[in-house]
């Protein structure tokens, strides 16, 4: 990937039911209209950027420069909120105005389509999380990436700062033996986020996943070749405990709590632009394979019964 070196222009793209993405992320990089953003759909999209200092706003020179929304009155919207100057009338129209794009949706299924257009012109891609979740669309996501074509994605809970101790060690707990952490909304669209805040803690290793739940209650067990057991709970109405995470060893155990969305969308988001301006990639992309496995995973057992499913059955060669 050619890096970039001169102010980054960027477009987001996209939005879907459920996900305010385009308001927020366009406001962490440009700042935004007090006034506009009150009519933001998602109320807690404006109480926490009202929470911030002005200085707070803006990544290292990047700016959101165009708006593409499935419905284009939701692009106005966006635009007049989060100081958007571009609205285009096809998300295609970006290419050669911009230098990255940010697919800010958070359906898997739709994220190759979404990605095709950008991919084949050779634009870096930011991808909301999941990446996808199935099996053909993580083939073509790895294919794109061992051809060396420029895509990251992520969970914002990667960079959540109440976690970044553990991440950092885990050493005062002894060996980790039980771990486990809680998101509300559907195993498909916000496992992810459960997933993703675990991951840096235990690293690569993931075995199998099983889950004894239904659609609206996933409860799901995934077992690490730590010896660690890890218990995932996606509940569709369970808002009141976004990101909690639970961690017992050997030695001690702890609990933490997801609460600073800011600071985890603002890190995340630096994150893409970094690797723009390096070429390096935050955390290698066989991590975000595995993590996608897991998600998969988490469906293919759930729809046979909650069977036991390891997680080399989930390939993309």
């Amino acid at each position: 990937m050619d890096t970039i070196n001169k102010n980054i222009r960027l477009a987001i793209l996209g939005m879907v039911d459920g996900n305010g993405h385009p308001f927020s992320w366009s406001a962490i990089f440009n700042g935004y209209d007090r006034e506009s953003m009150s009519g933001c759909p998602y109320a807690g999209i404006p109480a926490y950027l009202n929470k911030e200092p002005e200085e707070s706003f803006g990544i290292d020179g990047a700016r959101v420069t165009h708006i593409w929304t499935d419905d284009p009155e939701d692009a106005v919207k966006v635009a007049e909120a989060s100081l958007i100057p571009n609205i285009v009338k096809r998300p295609e129209d970006v290419i050669g105005q911009v230098d990255a794009v940010i697919i800010a949706t958070d359906k898997g299924y739709e994220h190759v389509d979404r990605c095709r257009s950008f991919v084949e012109a050779g634009l870096p891609v930011f991808i909301d999380k999941p990446l996808t979740d199935n099996e053909a669309d993580l083939t073509i996501f790895s294919r794109w990436v061992e051809e060396g074509k420029p895509i990251m994605s992520s969970s914002c809970m990667r960079y959540c700062k109440e976690f970044a101790p553990y991440r950092l060690s885990t050493r005062d707990l002894g060996d980790l033996r039980y771990i486990s952490i809680t998101t509300p909304k559907s195993w498909e669209r916000y496992s992810i986020h459960a997933l993703e805040a675990v991951y840096p803690i235990l690293g690569a290793g993931f075995i199998s996943v099983r889950n004894i739940g239904n659609s609206k209650r996933n409860i799901v067990h995934l077992k690490h070749e730590s010896g660690a057991d890890v218990l995932a709970v996606a509940t569709a109405d369970m808002y009141g405990a976004f990101g909690v995470l639970t961690l017992c060893g050997t030695a001690g155990h702890v609990q933490a709590a997801m609460s600073d969305t800011f600071y985890a969308f603002k890190s995340q988001l630096a994150a893409f632009i970094d690797y723009l301006r390096t070429g390096k990639l935050p955390f290698p992309f066989a991590e975000t394979e595995e993590l996608i496995k897991m998600v998969i995973a988490g469906i293919k057992s759930r729809e046979e019964g909650g069977r036991e499913v390891a997680l080399d059955e989930i390939g993309h060669n």
